[in-house]
């Protein structure tokens, strides 16, 4: 299904995360290498975000790591449920978990706020070029997703944050805060 998945390394520690073991877990564990990786988060419960969880945590020993609201609905167990404003750490990293409801009850997105530049957020499923995740035209979850995602990303981070969707390439905040209107008159 064209998922992104990002390994994220310290700097300082070496250690490494994984975040969304989507597919393919030989070409996963070829780029994790030797080195092995700390953790595995995953952003939300479809199942196109954990197909190939179960060997790499076979394979590397990870703690799991997926908001507490969608840990049920992920076949491997998770070992860390993550709530709204948790860090999530790997070596001297520090991300911070902020829920996003309407995708899934439970989707998260982690924000690295980098003391050296911009912030990075990955926001699985919850927000990509060109409007948020599909909530399949249901004006429930819309109203709820789209809340979460200005009052907890575009309120508070600055247009430079680099945005890593779970498909598709990569935007920042400004290149898509012009479209927060068309967003909510579309619904979706």
């Amino acid at each position: 299904m064209d998922n992104n998945a990002y390994l994220l390394r310290c700097r300082a520690t070496g250690e490494q995360l994984l975040i969304d073991a989507a597919n393919d877990a030989d070409t996963l564990l070829t780029l994790i290498g030797d080195d092995g990786i700390k953790a595995v988060v995953t952003t939300h419960r479809h199942g196109d975000h954990w197909q190939a969880l179960a060997e790499v945590v076979a394979a590397t020993g990870a703690v799991t790591y997926a908001g507490a609201y969608d840990a049920e609905g992920i076949p491997v167990a998770t070992d860390v449920p993550v709530e709204d404003g948790d860090t999530i750490r790997v070596g001297r990293v520090e991300l911070t978990a902020r829920r996003m409801v309407g995708h899934t009850p439970g989707s998260i997105t982690l924000v690295y706020d980098d003391p050296h530049g911009h912030p990075h957020v990955f926001t699985g499923d919850c927000l990509f070029p060109g409007g948020v995740g599909n909530t399949w035209k249901d004006a429930e979850a819309f109203a709820s997703l789209i809340h979460d995602v200005e009052t907890k990303l575009f309120a508070v981070l600055p247009d430079e944050s680099w945005i890593y969707p779970g498909h598709g390439k990569d935007t920042t905040l400004g290149d898509e805060r012009p479209s927060l209107p068309v967003w909510r008159e579309r619904g979706w």
